[in-house]
């Protein structure tokens, strides 16, 4: 097997938008339910307490101190900004993946996704919270390990949806 260490070098080549944002989207709505899901088993809280945290980035966070139960409303608006947030995460991620060509194969995308998903962990838990700061409470592994698998995932649905595409223009 050879090496070809020039293969990642910056190009200017644009990344597939609607990859990118499908990517996002569908890697985001992944990450919370299995966000909802380890909470309720590791943590043994409420699932309902991670939709309230975001939903708590536009309804303010007064809806904290409710208790964490389902509510139609919130979980609703929770589910829009994680979506925006999604998408405009995989469109940032393609930004990266395309002109350095990482979607080249599945191990080296699904790395590069994963070594994203640390980089918004820190920014989401670390620069956010001086403006959300109930996120500080949900800063450990969990987090962190949901986040890797955030980005990976995010990589490996961009590089799925670029062969799909490309055996379509091919076909």
């Amino acid at each position: 097997m050879e090496l070809h260490l020039s293969s990642h070098r910056y190009t200017h080549r644009s990344p597939d938008w609607a990859a990118a944002a499908v990517a996002g989207f569908v890697a985001c709505a992944f990450f919370s339910a299995v966000e909802m899901l380890m909470v309720l088993l590791v943590s043994g809280q409420s699932p309902w307490v991670p939709p309230r945290m975001v939903a708590a980035i536009v309804l303010g966070p007064g809806i904290l101190s409710q208790p964490a139960t389902f509510d139609v409303s919130i979980v609703a608006m929770a589910l829009m900004v994680h979506a925006a947030i999604g998408v405009v995460l995989g469109v940032v991620l393609g930004a990266i993946i395309a002109p350095f060509r990482l979607d080249s194969d599945v191990v080296t995308v699904s790395v590069a996704g994963g070594v994203f998903g640390l980089i918004v962990y820190v920014v989401n838990f670390y620069v956010m919270t001086q403006m959300f700061p109930w996120f500080t409470e949900s800063r450990g592994w969990t987090m962190l390990a949901g986040h890797i698998i955030f980005g990976a995932f995010a990589g490996y649905m961009y590089w799925v949806l670029r062969q799909m595409e490309e055996r379509a223009e091919t076909a």
